[in-house]
């Protein structure tokens, strides 16, 4: 019921399918039946996401969002229209742009693997509430095309050197996802798929080992191989 429910996963999966254009209705700002302002949080969704799309080369006009009530049908009926002609007039998906359906599926899947980033990178933007009710094109540098082309080229990574784990399991504990392989005795390793990179192994890892890393834009080292991954302990080397 509410337009802040609506996820970046839901517009991928839309464009991922073919779908030309999405068009999202929400309440209007600063009215929200459920005192959330999730209609703010959309708003900042599709602001980003729009970023996004063009980063890809996909027409960010492709995505839309009005604001309305429940009782403005016209206002709901003239806002679907005018889409509907928008898009017509940008043509299929993947046409204008010079895209076939696989690499446009291709690119979309590679940004649904930073969604959970994406969230946490610009969480406190994502939440702000812009003040005022006028067409939301004016808020287009919220997110700016050099904030976003750096967010997606310098993606955090978290990594356990190895050398410092101490299989103290601190870090699988407290990981919100899950996404820590931990086995008594033996290095631990993040799970680079399952990691929300949300930085809390890094936070959490007790300042005696420093075993975590924090990469910027740069590939993860490999894990070792698994013959290899018995702990050795502090001052008992030798």
């Amino acid at each position: 019921m509410c337009s802040g429910r609506v996820d970046m996963s839901f517009i991928l999966r839309a464009f991922s399918k073919g779908i030309d254009g999405v068009f999202i209705g929400a309440c209007h700002l600063n009215e929200c039946n459920y005192v959330t302002h999730g209609n703010f949080q959309t708003l900042n969704m599709v602001l980003l996401f729009r970023r996004i799309l063009e980063y890809v080369g996909i027409n960010p006009e492709r995505l839309r969002i009005r604001f309305m009530s429940g009782a403005e049908a016209n206002v709901f009926v003239e806002s679907v229209n005018d889409f509907v002609k928008t898009i017509r007039g940008i043509g299929p998906l993947g046409k204008p742009e010079g895209m076939d359906k696989s690499t446009i599926e291709a690119k979309l899947a590679e940004i649904a693997k930073l969604i959970p980033y994406l969230k946490v990178a610009k969480r406190e933007k994502l939440a702000q509430r812009l003040d005022s009710h006028e067409e939301y094109e004016k808020y287009e540098d919220v997110f700016t095309k050099e904030e976003v082309k750096q967010l997606l080229e310098e993606v955090v990574s978290y990594y356990i050197d190895p050398k410092k784990c101490q299989a103290c399991m601190t870090c699988a504990r407290r990981c919100p996802v899950d996404a820590i392989i931990s086995v008594k005795g033996q290095i631990h390793i993040i799970d680079q798929d399952k990691c929300i990179k949300c930085g809390t192994c890094i936070q959490v890892c007790p300042p005696r080992f420093a075993a975590i890393t924090k990469l910027v834009g740069e590939p993860v080292p490999p894990p070792p191989p698994e013959d290899q991954r018995a702990v050795v302990r502090k001052g008992k080397e030798g």
